[in-house]
């Protein structure tokens, strides 16, 4: 069940299943809702626990509000169920997971901040989908971090084009090479690896300066990343990659968050590939000139 908040009926995200000892799961009943002064409050429904061997909690914490209902869910089924068993999470975005080093004196290390949040709550397992980098997975406790590449398997297009080596991969900056370069060895090599480099301003975060090292002209090219926000990165290196030739240009981020919208992607993309980890698939908006698959999982 997606409960709705009863006071603007803005429906909330957040799943919770008991788990038999068959593996079968069902959905438990509760509600949530908003006081006036801005607490957020859960109440669960009658919820039988005779048959539970465990508890999971499916959430995209994509704002502050779920991080408060998260914390109140956990607190409320603890009570209920007598922590007789355990409580698993899984949210496959990681917030504040680009927040992983501080970079001017003054910053907050969010990674780690968010890690001891959820740390606190002593989940029995926490599941994250292709962490940005290897600090956010280092940072939590009992975590399993499921690979990009698993995700990219479930899009059969993606991995057919691919394994027939039709599409050249490009790698955005030296952070996202690993992840590439790990989506090329899984094709048994066939797509090409070509790494772009950029150079960013590190007080504004201004992208001063792209270079493509490698020839892309006449190529179909696929831009492998974990997280679009506004999509400035892509857009620059999309306009260096028309230049330098490419016929086609396709983007597979496991994270779309298209602040932007994808209006800003027009005649540079051609088809955008991503997983439902930010937002369920119904909630994206569509673009009539750019296809957009969302990997459902």
């Amino acid at each position: 069940m997606c409960p709705r908040d009863t006071n603007d009926e803005k429906e909330v995200i957040m799943k919770i299943f008991s788990y038999d000892s068959t593996g079968n799961k069902t959905p438990i009943d509760f509600d949530s809702f908003t006081f006036s002064g801005g607490e957020e409050h859960i109440r669960f429904n009658t919820v039988d626990f005779s048959t539970t061997v465990k508890i999971e909690i499916f959430e995209r914490l994509t704002d502050s509000s779920k991080l408060v209902q998260l914390m109140i869910a956990v607190d409320a089924l603890k009570r209920l169920s007598n922590q007789a068993f355990p409580i698993q999470l899984v949210i496959p975005y990681f917030p504040y997971a680009r927040q992983d080093r501080v970079c001017v004196e003054g910053e907050a290390l969010g990674a780690a901040v968010m890690a001891s949040f959820i740390n606190n709550l002593d989940f029995a397992k926490v599941t994250i989908w292709d962490a940005h980098s290897e600090v956010s997975p280092a940072l939590l406790n009992r975590v399993v971090n499921v690979p990009q590449i698993n995700l990219l398997d479930r899009c059969n297009e993606l991995s057919q084009r691919l394994s027939t080596g039709e599409l050249t991969l490009i790698s955005p900056d030296t952070g996202a090479s690993k992840k590439t370069m790990k989506i090329a060895e899984t094709f048994s090599g066939e797509p090409e690896v070509i790494q772009a480099q950029k150079m960013r301003n590190l007080k504004t975060g201004e992208i001063i300066k792209t270079e493509i090292l490698g020839n892309v002209n006449g190529k179909k090219v696929l831009i492998a990343d974990d997280i679009c926000d506004g999509g400035r990165t892509f857009i620059e290196l999309a306009k260096i990659l028309k230049d330098k030739g490419a016929v086609e240009i396709s983007l597979f981020v496991t994270h779309g968050i298209f602040s932007k919208g994808l209006e800003v992607f027009e005649g540079l993309i051609d088809a955008i590939y991503t997983t439902d980890s930010f937002r369920a698939a119904a909630e994206f908006s569509t673009n009539n000139k750019i296809k957009l698959q969302i990997i459902e999982m």
